[in-house]
């Protein structure tokens, strides 16, 4: 069974900044699925549906973002056979907004959820999507990552984000119904 978790921070703090891209996008997949959260196991949020026939839980851990990986162990202990069934949806400050990027595997990155996933799965064979939200303000450090991470979605970058969160959860259902995940990498890591 297929595990996609959503990283974020709970907490209305929290809601549409920067760093919940996972969480929209568990939202966004949800909404897609006609699902609601209505459970908290694994210290997350969960949603329970199906794509192409396929079973799949959807979570939203309430761990915050720097131990993360304490609620994603628990999931994957309970509903995986194996971390090639996990995906991980979070925002990337080395991607610009507007870009995503989908992988089988690979390192934590700079990412703290990630390292705390990486760090409690003693595993990088996960899959994710990466979400970008490098802004030219970042880009220029004119910003400081933290600041920038913890901020409200700007109404410039909302547009963009959107459309990603949009496309990404629809790569996430056609990767659990079947879809090669080569063919979903090839579309959506070469979009501008």
């Amino acid at each position: 069974m297929y595990v996609v978790v959503g990283l974020g921070n709970p907490g209305t703090r929290y809601r549409n900044t920067y760093h919940n891209i996972g969480f929209m996008t568990a939202d966004a997949l949800a909404k897609k699925c006609k699902l609601r959260f209505t459970g908290k196991e694994c210290a997350a949020l969960t949603a329970k549906g199906r794509s192409g026939g396929v079973q799949f839980v959807v979570a939203k851990p309430q761990t915050f973002m720097n131990l993360s990986g304490e609620s994603v162990k628990q999931l994957v202990r309970k509903y995986c056979d194996s971390t090639e069934e996990l995906i991980v949806v979070y925002d990337d400050a080395d991607l610009p907004v507007g870009r995503m990027r989908f992988r089988e595997e690979g390192s934590a990155g700079t990412h703290n959820g990630m390292r705390s996933i990486v760090s409690e799965l003693n595993d990088t064979s996960f899959k994710r999507l990466r979400i970008g939200i490098k802004t030219e303000e970042l880009a220029q450090k004119e910003v400081d990552i933290v600041d920038l991470v913890l901020s409200k979605v700007d109404y410039a970058d909302k547009p963009a984000i959107e459309r990603c969160i949009d496309e990404g959860a629809d790569a996430i259902l056609r990767l659990i119904a079947g879809e090669d995940i080569q063919r979903i990498e090839e579309r959506l890591n070469r979009r501008k």
